[in-house]
């Protein structure tokens, strides 16, 4: 397995570009037709811009703080590389705003569809099944932003990555080149059960004799570069196609275990079967799995905990440091990796 950067280190070789204004980031809304008339997308765009205003919060609601940015600014008239973001179950473009933030005033355009089937907002059992679509939702993210410079400014093509939490971290690491065996993963249910990941299977259309789509090659030959954030259902992907990934990883695992998807057994898993020369793998001590969600206003926990009991967990971190220092320490780190692996030309 790789060996983890300290971090120390890590921030004394960062040589990012200087940070801009809250006022300098861009966002717009749209939504890209699906050919086929069943998967349309809900698709949030953050994006450098010159324009100086109003900032307006953007993705905050009642629970979480969300990102000053100016909608529908003018983008600026330079190239920009390109991060698509991927959410986990249940989620949705909100849950990644802070990081797209974090990216854009390192200059990247970033992108971030709702998976139907696995949002907040479109928990269809359909769509749900179709586990493949979210790679390929992100595939038709850049289509839509390589194509038109419109929504977001012109996008270097030869510098693209992707960026998945959750359930979002399987979806980029297939996005990637990683292959997925629906007996593998229901072979090791049985042998290492957990009701978190394995209890999905059936939802997801993860059982065997799964859609041979599943299991199908589903990279994206554009992307670069991908980072994943403490994910599940690792243990699905099969170990020779890990073996021959393509393009570099930062693999990121929460040290504190929220019962039932530890690092060793998810992000772990990924990182041992990846070559080392091209992937880094990085335990965050003191993170839990929803650590790298937006900030949590205050009382959000009992707040979300009343409407749905269990769900104030999402408010937790796993010591003494805050949601902020983590979310700083994430931060550098992916902005560390990308500059590396995706450097200008």
């Amino acid at each position: 397995m790789p060996n983890p950067i300290p971090y120390a280190v890590l921030l004394a070789a960062l040589a990012m570009p200087a940070a801009q204004a809250a006022d300098s980031i861009g966002f717009r809304q749209t939504e890209l037709a699906d050919a086929h008339g069943d998967r349309p997308l809900h698709v949030s765009i953050w994006y450098p811009t010159g324009d100086t205003g109003p900032v307006a919060e953007v993705g905050a609601n009642l629970a979480f703080v969300g990102l000053l940015a100016i909608t529908d600014a003018k983008p600026t008239g330079e190239t920009h590389p390109l991060v698509v973001l991927s959410h986990g179950y249940g989620g949705s473009w909100r849950n990644l705003n802070w990081l797209a933030g974090e990216l854009v005033q390192n200059g990247y355009v970033v992108a971030a569809p709702d998976h139907p089937g696995t949002t907040t907002f479109d928990r269809s059992p359909r769509q749900a099944a179709r586990l493949w679509q979210r790679p390929r939702d992100l595939g038709r993210v850049i289509d839509a932003l390589t194509e038109a410079p419109s929504l977001a400014g012109a996008i270097d093509a030869r510098r693209i990555a992707a960026i998945g939490h959750s359930l979002g971290g399987c979806t980029v690491a297939a996005l990637g080149g990683a292959r997925f065996d629906a007996d593998r993963f229901a072979s090791d249910c049985v042998s290492q059960p957990n009701p978190r990941t394995c209890g999905l299977a059936a939802e997801l259309g993860l059982e065997p004799g799964a859609e041979p789509m599943l299991q199908a090659d589903l990279r994206d030959a554009r992307v670069g570069a991908i980072v994943s954030l403490d994910l599940g259902l690792a243990r699905g992907f099969t170990p020779d196609s890990l073996a021959a990934y393509p393009v570099p990883a930062l693999v990121i695992g929460a040290g504190v275990d929220i019962g039932d998807l530890p690092a060793r057994l998810e992000s772990g898993y990924l990182a041992a079967h990846l070559p080392k020369a091209t992937s880094t793998y990085v335990e965050i001590p003191d993170a839990m799995h929803f650590s790298f969600m937006q900030i949590c206003k205050p009382g959000a926990a009992d707040l979300i905990e009343a409407e749905t009991p269990g769900d104030g967990i999402v408010c937790r971190d796993g010591g003494a440091r805050s949601r902020q220092a983590l979310h700083r320490e994430v931060a550098d780190r992916v902005t560390a990796f990308l500059a590396k692996a995706l450097p200008p030309r």
